[in-house]
């Protein structure tokens, strides 16, 4: 080995240190996910959620359906598809509830909280064991002397999230 080469050792070394934590640190992201998916699962597809709550919001069904595709879209390998996915998710919004909480000693509460129920049912066509059918539910508080209707869309954004979120980690994690 010549002297020129010698010097490039280090440089070499550092180069397949950093390619090894880089790998490392891949891995922990993806088993921080948590999605278990089988390779033979690759598409997915997402029923449009009617709204058959008794107070409706307009939008929320669209939001809803979308939000989950995306969530499915950013957070697993799987491909949407318009025709019926290897694994599918239908259901409907069954409840969007106001109600009041922290009733003050004047009888006025001085916290109010909007509650999304959502009502899915998983197909998994590859797996039929794995099917189910849940509810899920998720809130957000705020102060009663806002206005709903300046803060709707960020609470209805919010609370989607965790909708999503939980429904996800139900399909694909093994929680």
């Amino acid at each position: 080995m010549k002297l020129k080469d010698r010097k490039l050792l280090p440089v070499f070394g550092l180069v397949l240190l950093l390619l090894a934590l880089t790998t490392y640190a891949c891995t922990i992201q993806m088993s921080l996910k948590g999605a278990s998916i089988p390779e033979n699962v690759r598409t997915a597809s997402v029923q449009y959620f009617e709204n058959r709550a008794p107070l409706i919001n307009p939008m929320l069904s669209q939001t809803f359906t979308e939000e989950l595709k995306d969530r499915i879209r950013s957070e697993s390998r799987l491909v949407i598809t318009n025709e019926m996915g290897d694994v599918d998710f239908s259901g409907q919004i069954t409840g969007y509830d106001l109600r009041p909480m922290a009733i003050q000693a004047d009888a006025i509460s001085a916290e109010t909280r909007l509650t999304i129920s959502v009502r899915v049912r998983f197909q998994n066509f590859k797996d039929p064991k794995q099917n189910w059918e849940n509810t899920f539910s998720a809130y957000a508080d705020f102060e009663s002397s806002q206005s709903i209707t300046e803060i709707e869309e960020q609470l209805v954004a919010d609370i989607v999230d965790q909708l999503t979120e939980n429904i996800f980690n139900r399909a694909f994690s093994d929680w």
